[in-house]
């Protein structure tokens, strides 16, 4: 569960482990869920590139809206509370694609850029198959420069942070037991290697904002973000800045 220590690590360094962050019940309830959902979109859809399924099943939005997990985001975003995006990232083993070195922010036109990634295992996450990794501390450095990956079709991303601004000796391994998560921000420089392993690694990401932070659904980004749903799911919004597809 989040502590307050983990609070103040978040603000310090820009991210956080924490453990047991989902009931072992429910988690096993999602697991089966997401192992279904993989089994049934492979075909067409590689399972890291499982983007908003909340948008396409209704049980995952449940999940994002569960009280005891919304208890946690509430220590880092405040009372009223925005569902921006989810994404199931799961490396298959011997075959998990690479995510490259990147800041989440510089794929999402949000003002301010307040937003906050929670990072679920649902398998064991460890160095052997691919766990994120992270640089302390780099959240404060602002939206970095960042260029096409050359080898972008075997990459999770097509975006790289340009290497000459990556200090690799504050690299932090996110190593996760299934049930634990990681928090991070949305300057936060991660990625993670290849799952060549024989086991795989799968996370269930979700990504929560307060009413504050306004989604811009216009100018270079509005061909991605026009028609994004956003869900409210705790609170209320006075602010007027969005429009919700729940409310």
């Amino acid at each position: 569960m989040v502590t307050p220590e983990n609070v103040r690590q978040y603000r310090r360094e820009g991210y956080t482990l924490c453990q047991r962050v989902v009931e072992l019940a429910l988690l096993e309830e999602m697991t089966d869920h997401i192992d279904k959902f993989v089994a049934a979109t492979q075909e067409t859809i590689r399972p890291e590139h499982l983007d908003r399924p909340h948008g396409w099943d209704k049980r995952f939005l449940d999940f994002c809206s569960t009280p005891s997990i919304l208890d946690q985001v509430e220590q880092f975003v405040g009372p009223n509370i925005v569902l921006f995006a989810s994404h199931i990232i799961c490396k298959m083993k011997g075959d998990g694609l690479e995510v490259p070195w990147h800041q989440d922010a510089i794929y999402w036109p949000l003002e301010p850029m307040n937003v906050i990634t929670l990072w679920l295992a649902i398998d064991d996450s460890t160095v052997e198959n691919g766990c994120m990794k992270v640089i302390a501390g780099s959240h404060t450095l602002g939206p970095l420069e960042h260029g096409d990956d050359p080898d972008a079709a075997k990459k999770v991303l097509h975006l790289r942070l340009k290497p000459e601004l990556l200090d690799e000796s504050k690299v932090v391994n996110c190593v996760l037991k299934r049930g634990d998560a990681s928090f991070h921000a949305p300057y936060t420089i991660h990625g993670s290697t290849p799952n060549t392993s024989a086991h795989r690694r799968c996370g269930y990401t979700m990504r929560y904002m307060p009413v504050e932070t306004k989604l811009v659904r216009t100018g270079a980004m509005s061909k991605y973000f026009w028609n994004h749903p956003l869900y409210l799911v705790r609170g209320k919004d006075k602010t007027g800045n969005n429009v919700y597809a729940n409310v």
